[in-house]
């Protein structure tokens, strides 16, 4: 395998989930996490709303969507929803290579901004995909972590099936224990077999990593 395409595995001073998780996910849910929206993310988040208007349909996110090739096998595996890819990144969405579907948008901004805002006009999801996110594995990194990060209470407001994925076992882990402190109770399981969604996915898994996920199903 040529050096470029071999993905090292997540290295880490943590070895156990973190001691002071709880207690941080705890005060997010007890403080309201405030901070302005960036004026890409509004500019952004208006291209969302104008697709909703011509074709009013519900919402599947794809956050920090990288190339937006996740994006696309979300749009054919549900077909009837909006999915809407969301990356920081212009740089790696300008690497999309696009398809002939037409249910599915990618959107330069912060993810959490474009929570904020559907919570704002009172948007909820079916179902909200976290594929790969940074796993920031520092322990002293934990608020930087979506579990860990002020905004995780938006995350849970947004409603829906949520599915989470990650080359490091211990962060999967992190997220559901987070999930069951708000008495959201998923399952984490070893991806085996599955086609990749994302073009890390591809990567990690050719370089022998083990995948993870996390998945939240609401009660009916």
């Amino acid at each position: 395998m040529p050096q470029s395409d071999y993905s090292s595995p997540v290295s880490s001073n943590q070895a156990w989930l973190h001691p002071r998780l709880a207690q941080t996910v705890q005060r997010h849910l007890s403080h309201a996490f405030r901070r302005p929206v960036a004026q890409h993310s509004a500019v952004a988040y208006e291209q969302l709303l104008a697709a909703l208007a011509d074709r009013p349909r519900p919402l599947v996110l794809d956050s920090f969507c990288g190339t937006g090739q996740s994006t696309a096998a979300l749009a054919q595996l549900h077909p009837q929803h909006l999915v809407v890819g969301v990356d920081q990144s212009r740089h790696r969405l300008q690497k999309h290579q696009p398809t002939e579907r037409d249910n599915y948008l990618l959107l330069q901004a912060n993810a959490e901004d474009l929570w904020q805002l559907l919570l704002r006009d009172q948007l909820s999801l079916d179902h909200h995909y976290l594929l790969y996110p940074n796993p920031w594995p520092k322990s002293k990194y934990l608020q930087r972590r979506v579990h860990g990060h002020g905004s995780f209470p938006w995350l849970l407001q947004l409603g829906g099936s949520i599915e989470l994925r990650s080359n490091w076992q211990l962060y999967v882990e992190e997220f559901g224990v987070a999930m069951h402190l708000t008495g959201r109770r998923g399952a984490v399981e070893q991806i085996s077999g599955d086609p990749a969604l994302t073009l890390f996915e591809k990567k990690y898994r050719a370089s022998g990593h083990r995948l993870w996920r996390y998945c939240f199903q609401p009660a009916p």
